[in-house]
């Protein structure tokens, strides 16, 4: 049995997330994990809430919270979007928890213990209007590389560039709008980047497989210019993870936490400490410590293309630093944006359909799908209503949805709620499971790959090969001839409903379990052997009819979205 650690990448607190980061992180994280799963593979599958840093302190402050209060109720609110799309995660924790902060504190006594950190004066934004230092994300201005409007003082949102807020063009305080900005001194811990940058590359020239986008992007930020900066792990800020704290091996941090992007990666390692805390487990260093048992885990993170740099080379940077026996990740899968009918979604600009708004017009299946068929692995996808529309009502309505009523209300009309017996297989079932054979050994391959939409190709493959047989053998014609042969064909065909149900899980676990349902089996084992698949309902099985898998979308309903949904959430 395998050993499999998963984690997207874990979303920022403030706010709803919107469908682009969905599919950007959780939901493929979540497809792989279930496929895991499925496969009989033991799995870690993780994700928390990113709760420190300026994101959170805006947030709060516009909602007229304190920002612990703000964090604790937004961190329920996720959960339970999460919970509502199906995402199974074994843990789902916060990175303002205990764990962290002490693993983050660790790591920072660690790493400077190692040489790798250092205190740096610097100048830094400071805005008389608001009496105070403006960390990165508090300062919005023209990209000096693009020529963005409202790139953000860490990083341009549009080209990804990273930014220190003096290189933006007409800075202001997103706090007040204050555009008297002046530099004044001020003192930070330095993450030392530059001194493992030739430990980074090696590592990362080891990495097998990894996406394209993955690897350009780290390769991009390794050599361009002066290659790979140090970085300031500190910020002028009261939330977060405190950098003086008692043991700590400096002094003069008092007001100061630890940068966002410095203790958030951290939280994959303590969420699964957290996850033992709960009550969950009762062994994390197993997954995290290759000296406790991670050394057979193989370690696969999900996110959007705008988190790369970060984990191929913050994250390792302080891993690696530690001189510690941390597990480092194996895999990165990546992901581009996705758009919204002819713009970008933003949670910060209130810009997209919404997780709450999605869940709130159809079941997350329907979203799940599409979104997953779509996702954005080669190039930026685009999210429209008429695809959204088209997508849902020809695969999951018309293909796999009439697939499974055509052949239920067959059955029940004909012989009964169960299945029947009589009748052998002919060459054309024998054609249909040697065929499904095949298309079920590609579809695991890309699955393994996590070739998400090549994945999702080829299960409609698998399901159209249904409906083909049904359309072909025409049972309802059958058995005015010969009643034991159509017996034989339904028989096949119920049998492939649950077949249908257990390979569609990773992607429409609700609907999978509404099929086993209907087929009153809680036999859920892949399909290792098909042709013994395709035999696990016996003649005299019962069933039910179920309700209609997937109702169509029309236009009329189309349209009302598209109304409601131009683009801005109030």
């Amino acid at each position: 049995m395998a050993r499999h650690l998963i984690t997207s990448a874990i979303p920022y607190i403030n706010g709803i997330k919107h469908l682009g980061n969905l599919v950007g992180s959780q939901l493929p994280a979540d497809l792989f994990a279930r496929y895991q799963r499925a496969r009989g593979n033991e799995v870690m599958f993780i994700c928390a809430t990113d709760e420190h840093g300026t994101p959170a302190e805006l947030a709060a402050a516009k909602a007229g919270q304190p920002v612990a209060d703000y964090c604790t109720e937004m961190h329920l609110v996720q959960a339970q979007i999460a919970e509502g799309f199906g995402l199974s995660f074994d843990h789902f924790g916060r990175s303002s928890s205990e764990a962290n902060k002490t693993l983050t504190q660790h790591f920072a006594v660690q790493l400077y213990q190692n040489g790798l950190i250092e205190e740096r004066s610097e100048t830094q934004m400071y805005s008389p209007t608001d009496g105070r230092f403006l960390p990165d994300r508090y300062i919005e201005g023209t990209c000096p590389n693009c020529g963005f409007e409202s790139a953000r003082g860490d990083q341009c949102d549009n080209c990804t560039k990273q930014l220190d807020p003096v290189d933006l063009i007409n800075p202001h305080s997103t706090i007040s709008g204050a555009t008297d900005l002046e530099m004044r001194e001020t003192k930070h811990l330095y993450l030392l980047q530059s001194k493992i940058k030739d430990q980074l590359e090696d590592w990362i020239d080891t990495r097998e497989g990894w996406p394209i986008l993955t690897t350009s992007i780290a390769k991009k930020w390794l050599t361009d210019g002066d290659g790979l900066q140090d970085r300031g792990i500190t910020r002028d800020l009261s939330w977060g993870v405190p950098a003086q704290f008692d043991g700590a091996p400096w002094s003069g941090m008092d007001g100061k936490v630890f940068y966002v992007w410095f203790d958030a990666p951290i939280e994959y390692i303590a969420c699964a400490q957290e996850w033992v805390d709960a009550g969950k487990g009762n062994d994390w260093e197993r997954w995290w410590r290759t000296d406790k048992g991670a050394g057979d885990v193989t370690y696969t993170q999900f996110m959007g293309k705008d988190n790369v740099p970060f984990h191929t080379l913050s994250f390792p940077a302080t891993i690696l630093g530690s001189n510690e026996p941390w597990k480092l990740v194996d895999y990165i899968k990546s992901f581009n944006y996705l758009n919204y009918d002819g713009g970008q979604f933003s949670t910060s600009r209130g810009r997209g359909v919404f997780m709450d708004q999605a869940l709130s017009l159809l079941p997350a299946d329907y979203w799940r799908w599409w979104l997953l068929s779509h996702a954005p692995e080669s190039s930026d996808a685009e999210f429209t209503w008429e695809n959204f529309q088209s997508s849902v009502n020809k695969d999951l309505a018309d293909v796999l949805g009439n697939f499974v009523s055509r052949i239920t209300k067959f059955c029940r009309s004909k012989f009964s709620e169960a299945v029947p017996e009589g009748g052998t297989y002919g060459e054309q079932e024998q054609a249909l499971i040697a065929e499904l054979t095949v298309k079920i050994r590609a579809y695991e391959q890309f699955m393994e790959d996590k070739e998400v939409r090549k994945a999702a190709s080829a299960l409609r493959a698998i399901w159209v090969a249904g409906n083909e047989y049904l359309q072909s053998a025409a049972p309802w014609s059958t058995f005015k001839e010969d009643p034991e042969q159509a017996a034989a064909q339904v028989r096949l065909g119920l049998n492939l409903i649950r077949l249908y149900a257990v390979l569609s899980a990773p992607f429409i676990p609700e609907t999978s379990a509404k099929m086993l349902a209907a087929m009153n089996t809680q036999d859920d084992s892949w399909p290792d052997d098909v042709p013994a698949a395709l035999a696990a309902l016996p003649a005299g099985h019962g069933f039910t009819v179920p309700d209609v898998l997937f109702g169509k979308i029309t236009d009329e309903q189309r349209e009302d979205w598209q109304e409601r949904f131009a683009g801005v959430r109030d």
